[in-house]
């Protein structure tokens, strides 16, 4: 089909072809390798290609949204292709909030399941459910990528990794403490 239409190194031919590389990244979530996760995530991110003026000039598209790919052979190394690539974009930030963070809407709950590096001691998140927070901190003592040891929701333990949702307007305070169980 029209793949042959581009050359070596350009679109699905390239070095980076973003859709497909997200899924890769969330392949390692399902192993439970979230350091490997991550890096591919930092990898993908477009801002990280124009993060010095050099990339800027090589990159030569908008560091703040998804590339559709990256190209991989001269003289168009590392150049970005056809942005506001809505399709990868969705991918970026589920792999981000969903895999890596491991935060899933479950009818009227949050599954909170993260895959994150070994070397994050923490990390928080809030999640607005109508006029309700709910400010999620994930506390990574034994430095471990994937487990979950203990939610508590306001103080009041949960059985499970089930945060329960009421829009009440209020202000929640979630911990979850990674470990093994």
């Amino acid at each position: 089909g029209y793949i042959k239409g581009y050359p070596p190194g350009v679109r699905e031919n390239g070095g980076q072809y973003t859709h497909a590389a997200l899924w890769v990244a969330w392949a390692f979530v399902v192993l439970g390798d979230g350091n490997r996760a991550e890096a591919l995530f930092r990898l993908l991110n477009p801002i990280h290609h124009a993060d010095t003026p050099g990339r800027v000039e090589r990159y030569q598209v908008e560091p703040y949204v998804i590339a559709a790919d990256v190209y991989s052979v001269r003289p168009l190394t590392g150049r970005g292709g056809w942005t506001w690539y809505t399709g990868s974009a969705g991918w970026m930030y589920r792999l981000g909030i969903e895999a890596i963070l491991g935060i899933r809407r479950r009818g009227d709950a949050l599954e909170i399941d993260p895959c994150i590096p070994e070397a994050w001691s923490n990390c928080a998140i809030t999640y607005r459910f109508g006029e309700a927070l709910y400010c999620i901190h994930i506390e990574n003592p034994e430095h471990i990528s994937r487990g979950v040891k203990s939610v508590e929701l306001d103080g009041r333990r949960l059985l499970g990794n089930h945060i329960p949702l009421q829009d009440d307007k209020r202000r929640h305070e979630v911990t979850v403490q990674m470990g093994k169980q």
